[in-house]
């Protein structure tokens, strides 16, 4: 009898380390590219990661046309925006210079365009026909890891929710993962996108899809993210810091683009695109009650996540480990500066029924490790009110 289940990993070209962004021109030449659409946002370009960008494209000898017509949650409207400016100006390379609303948005530009219909209709797993263009991916955040993942979320801006689309047509053709653009990120920003990290790592690891090769990299951002984000928001140019923290991402990135994710994900999709709150935000402030719901089905994973935590787990049982993990990320949440709960953020009880309803049809509650009813999803979110 075999002592693994089949797995299938896919991961993109990528180059890690500072200074990697100027290799953008390297790989537009070599893909032909002779217009280039970039997809940027407004904090990008106050940050002149822009202007750098199409400077080291025009010394290839590649122009470029901007596309930063995008909110900090991708709507399907905008997205379409961008695929008619990409098809009118005549591009054929698209390069992605944000965080994970950029890239998220870079994607679904590049297939919308080459399978000439909405966005709306790739919602789900391998829902479309046609990969898009050739997409080279900057990342300038450390937690969402869009440059490497078969994932992309857009919102519904009719239904108010986000949509996970899955499906290694939206994997990038190359990412150019280099921490030195993180450090113009804010303290807040730093802390919400670094508990995004932390989140896809855990979920990663109890995914029903796990596997040997997922189990490495999640255990290994866990740490990374323990030991690294309260250095990178409290010094925002300390690039050490910076380094590992976008390692972190880079590394949960692989694990939860092959496992998928699980409960935290569908009901931070859910909340973010209701009331257009931050991604990394949402999962900062679920993922303790996620875990404490999760732990009776899947303890021995749960101990091995508290380890990589840095928590001592020697004779406990597993209700004393959760109470231990679930402690370990709200001290680290409150550390960072995200408090209160979603209460604060506009979230009422009359709003949970509704979140609910689309929380529960997300594609990532597939992989969670304990079965999850619309009953049990407001209990979670009342619970993280």
């Amino acid at each position: 009898m075999a002592l693994y289940e089949m797995r299938k990993f896919v991961a993109p070209e990528f180059i890690f380390g500072v200074g990697a962004r100027h290799r953008v021109g390297f790989y537009a030449r070599n893909m032909m590219a002779r217009r280039v659409l970039v997809v940027c946002d407004a904090g990008v370009i106050a940050a002149g990661w822009l202007r750098e960008l199409e400077e080291d494209l025009a010394a290839a000898g590649i122009e470029s046309v901007v596309f930063q017509g995008l909110s900090p949650n991708p709507k399907d409207f905008e997205v379409m925006a961008g695929a008619a400016l990409y098809a009118r100006e005549h591009c054929d390379v698209i390069v992605a210079l944000g965080g994970g609303s950029v890239i998220d948005c870079a994607k679904a530009i590049g297939v919308v365009h080459t399978n000439g219909c909405s966005v709306l209709q790739f919602e789900g797993v391998d829902q479309i026909e046609v990969p898009g263009p050739p997409l080279i991916c900057i990342p300038t955040t450390a937690g969402t890891a869009a440059d490497i993942s078969q994932f992309c979320i857009i919102v519904n801006s009719t239904e108010h929710y986000k949509m996970a689309i899955i499906s290694k047509t939206v994997v990038p053709d190359v990412a150019l993962v280099d921490p030195e653009t993180t450090r113009s990120m804010d303290p807040y920003l730093t802390a919400c996108t670094g508990m995004d990290a932390l989140t896809h790592a855990i979920e990663a690891y109890v995914s029903t899809a796990c596997s040997p090769i997922v189990d490495v990299h999640a255990l290994a951002a866990i740490r990374l993210v323990m030991g690294n984000l309260d250095g990178a928001v409290a010094a925002p140019g300390d690039l050490p810091a910076r380094e590992n923290m976008m390692l972190a991402s880079l590394q949960a990135g692989l694990a939860f683009s092959n496992a998928s994710l699980g409960a935290v994900h569908a009901l931070a999709h859910s909340a973010g695109g209701f009331l257009d709150l931050p991604h990394g935000e949402c999962n900062a402030l679920l993922l303790e009650h996620v875990v404490r719901f999760n732990l009776p089905a899947a303890p021995e994973r749960y101990r091995q996540i508290a380890e990589a935590m840095g928590v001592d787990t020697r004779g406990m049982e597993a209700k004393t480990i959760a109470a231990r993990i679930t402690q370990s990320i709200t001290d680290l949440r409150r550390r960072v500066g995200i408090s209160n709960g979603l209460g604060a953020r506009g979230v009422r009880s009359a709003d949970l029924s509704e979140l609910a309803r689309h929380a529960i049809r997300d594609a990532c509650v597939v992989t969670n490790p304990r079965r999850v009813s619309r009953a049990d999803v407001e209990v979670i979110y009342g619970d993280a009110l």
